[in-house]
């Protein structure tokens, strides 16, 4: 179990690793990939750099979950740009490696719902809990399914910038609660400019 930065998903790695454990197999959690075993499946999540194949070719399967329906959607903070855009069903796709950022052929797929009201921490958590499902799912078969390859003409999302989280004070809130929806308060909070001052804005759900 591979997770090259430290995050918000941290825990569920070691969570999945634990599982993994629990099921009665040999797992590790490692930060370095240069310090990936050989074994039998190696899971990359939440990893920023790209793997060379001298590195791959210690694991038999090598595989990586992403939130988007592949090939549409490659690329930085799927969930966050879907659930910009009014998606509320998001996909989820277990796809193994091929040296390049999110190409590679599909082994299976499920979907994360959400109700409209989540905030970025609640996404999170959903998102984390969903992909330590399809990893142990996929663990679990009696027989591996086949991977296929990605069909259909691929979009891209950019990565995200604080910039992105900024509001337009002529707008209501309910025509940006999407946005506020999915700012991370402590790392790129939302923010308004007014007669040249720039106020940052922090949402939580009230108890």
């Amino acid at each position: 179990m591979v997770t090259d930065t430290e995050g918000w998903f941290d825990p569920f790695a070691r969570k999945l690793v634990e599982c993994i454990r629990e099921n009665g197999d040999e797992a590790n959690f490692v930060r370095d990939q240069d310090k990936v075993p050989e074994g039998e499946v190696a899971f990359y999540l939440s990893c920023l750099k790209l793997t060379p194949d001298a590195i791959l070719a210690r694991n038999k399967v090598n595989l990586v979950v992403h939130a988007s329906a592949l090939p549409k959607g490659r690329g930085f903070s799927p969930v966050v740009w879907q659930i910009l855009e009014g998606l509320d069903e998001i996909p989820l796709t277990l796809f193994e490696m091929d040296g390049s950022a999110d190409t590679g052929p599909i082994v299976q797929q499920s979907s994360i719902s959400f109700e409209g009201h989540e905030l970025n921490d609640e996404i999170r958590d959903a998102l984390g809990r969903s992909i330590v499902d399809i990893c142990l799912s996929y663990l679990k078969t009696d027989e591996r399914p086949v991977a296929v390859e990605q069909t259909g003409d691929p979009t891209w999302y950019r990565r995200r910038k604080p910039a992105d989280s900024e509001l337009d004070p002529n707008k209501t809130l309910a025509e940006q609660f999407q946005l506020l929806r999915v700012v991370d308060n402590e790392r790129y909070p939302a923010f308004f400019t007014i007669k040249g001052q720039k106020y940052t804005l922090k949402i939580e759900k009230a108890d």
